[in-house]
C-alpha cells in the first residue's frame, strides 16, 4: 500500500467554496501491524515523536501501541484540526477518540504557498507522496510549523482520561502509518485538502513564471542547498541517514601511468605509482575501521608525522630507490629505517614509539609495572631483571622487556649489538619475555 488515493480511502470534498470543516477523508481500518514499526518515513517518525514527548504516562503509550498492533483502531476520519476513530479495548468496549491539531491561518497558508513554489521539486515531491525536508525547514523559517511539536497533539476521549490515554495513543500510532503513505493527510489536518492546495500552487507557479517580480533572484537560486549548520540544527526533522555501505572486497586500483607519453623531467613514475597504491590501501583501511562496530566509541587517530608516515610507507616494501628516499626523509638511514619498519609491523605507531621513546615510570605507573612483574612468575621462577627507565633487561642475556604507557609489554632482543623488536605487545610480561627468548 504505497499510494493512497481518495477512491480507496474515502471521498474528499475539496471545493474551495465549501467551508473548511466540511473537508473530510475517511480511511478504512488498517490491518494489525505485527512485527513492523508504525512509522517508516521521517515525517511519520516526527509525528510519533510529538506524541511520545507529550504523553506523561509511558504505560498509556505502551497500551496504545498494543491496541494499534492488534487492529483495535477502526476507520480513521481526518478533517481540518481533528482526527477521529473508534478504538476498542481488549474486551471489545468501544471508545470514541479524537486528536486535535491546530489549523494554519489563511495568512500562514498564503506564506506556505509562497514557500512551496520557491524551490524546484517541492510540488513534485508532494505529488510523489513524499514530504521534502527542505519544505518543512523553509516553512519553519517563515513561521509555519507543518509538523506537530511537543503539546500540539491534544487528546479527547470518552474514557475521560485527562492526558493521552491508550485509545488516543493508538489513534496516533495508526495515524503515523497513514502519514507514511500520504503526507497530504497532515496538510488536511492543518486545514487544506489536496486538490485545493495543488490548484493554488499551480496558479502561483504559473503567475511566478509569467510575471517575475522586480529584483527577483535568478532561477539558479532555487537550487541552493542548506548549510551544514542549518541542517544539523534541524536534525530532529530531517530524514535518517542512509544505511552504511558494504565494505568492498579490497582497495581500488589506481590508474596506470604506463602511457606512450614521456613523463616530465624530474617525475619519478615509480614513486608516484607506489604512493597512489598506498593511498588506496590506506583509504581502504580507514573505511574498514569506520564500518567496524563500535568505531564511534574510539578517539580519532592523530595525524602521522612525516617521519612516521615514511616508516608506514617503507613497511609496504617499495622498490630500493623509493626505500632509499624514505630513509633520507625519515632521517634514520637505511639500517635505522629497517629497524623502524620492524617495529611498525609489530605494533604500528605504538610499536614505533616503544622503539624510539624512553620514559621513566613513576608513582602509580611504576607500582602497576612492578605488580605486573611480581604476578607474572612464581617467586622462584622470576628471572633477574635490571631496570632502566621503562626497559627491564634480563641480567646476562640478550632479551629485554619494554613497558608502554598503556601498560603493555613489548619483547626485544639484541641483534648485532642493537636492541630490536621481537614481537607484538602483550599484557603479560612473562608472555612477552617468552616471545623475546624464542625469537631468532
Amino acid at each position: 500500500m504505497n499510494d493512497v488515493h481518495d477512491d480507496a480511502y474515502g471521498a474528499e470534498n475539496d471545493d474551495p467554496r465549501v467551508d473548511a470543516p466540511s473537508l473530510e477523508r475517511t480511511f478504512a481500518a488498517l490491518p494489525p501491524a505485527h512485527g513492523r514499526g508504525f512509522a517508516q518515513s521521517w515525517w511519520g517518525q516526527a509525528w510519533l515523536k510529538a506524541l511520545e514527548e507529550t504523553a506523561l504516562d509511558n504505560t498509556q503509550l505502551k497500551t496504545g501501541r498494543k491496541l494499534a498492533r492488534a487492529g483495535a483502531v477502526g476507520a480513521v476520519s481526518v478533517r481540518p484540526g481533528r482526527i477521529t476513530a473508534v478504538v476498542k479495548d481488549p474486551d471489545g468496549t468501544p471508545h470514541r477518540s479524537d486528536v486535535l491539531l491546530q489549523e494554519l491561518s489563511p495568512e500562514e497558508w498564503d506564506r506556505f504557498a509562497d514557500v512551496a513554489i520557491e524551490r524546484a521539486g517541492h510540488i513534485a515531491a508532494l505529488l510523489d507522496r513524499d514530504m521534502p525536508p527542505h519544505l518543512v525547514e523553509d516553512s519553519a523559517a517563515a513561521g509555519i510549523e507543518l509538523l506537530p511539536g511537543i503539546g500540539d497533539l491534544e487528546p479527547e476521549c470518552d474514557c475521560e482520561a485527562w492526558d493521552h490515554c491508550g485509545h488516543t495513543s493508538a489513534l496516533c500510532y495508526q495515524m503515523a502509518r497513514l502519514l507514511d503513505q500520504d503526507p497530504f493527510v497532515l496538510l488536511l489536518m492543518r486545514g487544506r485538502g489536496e486538490r485545493a492546495l495543488l490548484d493554488e500552487l499551480q496558479v502561483r507557479s504559473v503567475a511566478r513564471t509569467d510575471a517575475p517580480q522586480p529584483g527577483e533572484a535568478p532561477q539558479d537560486a532555487a537550487l541552493e542547498g542548506v548549510s551544514a549548520a542549518e541542517a544539523y540544527a534541524e536534525g530532529d526533522i530531517l530524514p535518517p541517514l542512509p544505511a552504511l555501505p558494504e565494505l568492498p572486497s579490497g582497495p581500488g586500483l589506481p590508474p596506470t601511468l604506463d602511457t606512450e607519453v614521456e613523463p616530465d623531467a624530474g617525475l619519478d613514475v615509480t614513486a608516484v605509482e607506489f604512493l597512489a597504491a598506498q593511498a588506496a590501501a590506506e583509504a581502504y583501511r580507514l573505511l574498514a575501521d569506520a564500518l567496524a562496530p563500535g568505531h564511534e566509541l574510539h578517539a580519532v587517530e592523530a595525524e602521522l608525522t612525516a617521519e612516521e608516515d615514511a616508516v608506514r610507507l617503507a613497511a609496504a616494501e617499495p622498490e630500493a630507490e623509493v626505500r632509499n628516499r624514505l630513509a633520507a626523509v625519515s632521517g634514520r638511514g637505511r639500517e635505522g629505517l629497517a629497524l623502524a619498519v620492524r617495529a611498525w609491523r609489530f605494533g604500528g605507531r605504538a610499536g614505533l614509539h616503544i622503539l624510539e621513546e624512553e620514559w621513566r615510570p613513576e608513582g602509580e605507573a611504576l607500582a602497576r609495572a612492578r605488580a605486573a612483574l611480581d604476578a607474572a612468575w612464581d617467586e622462584d621462577e622470576r628471572p633477574p631483571l635490571r631496570a632502566a627507565h621503562n626497559h627491564w633487561t634480563v641480567v646476562d642475556s640478550d632479551v629485554q622487556l619494554r613497558h608502554g604507557r598503556d601498560g603493555r609489554w613489548w619483547p626485544y632482543r639484541k641483534e648485532r649489538g642493537r636492541w630490536s623488536p621481537a614481537g607484538p605487545a602483550a599484557h603479560d610480561p612473562a608472555t612477552a619475555l617468552a616471545v623475546a627468548s624464542g625469537s631468532e
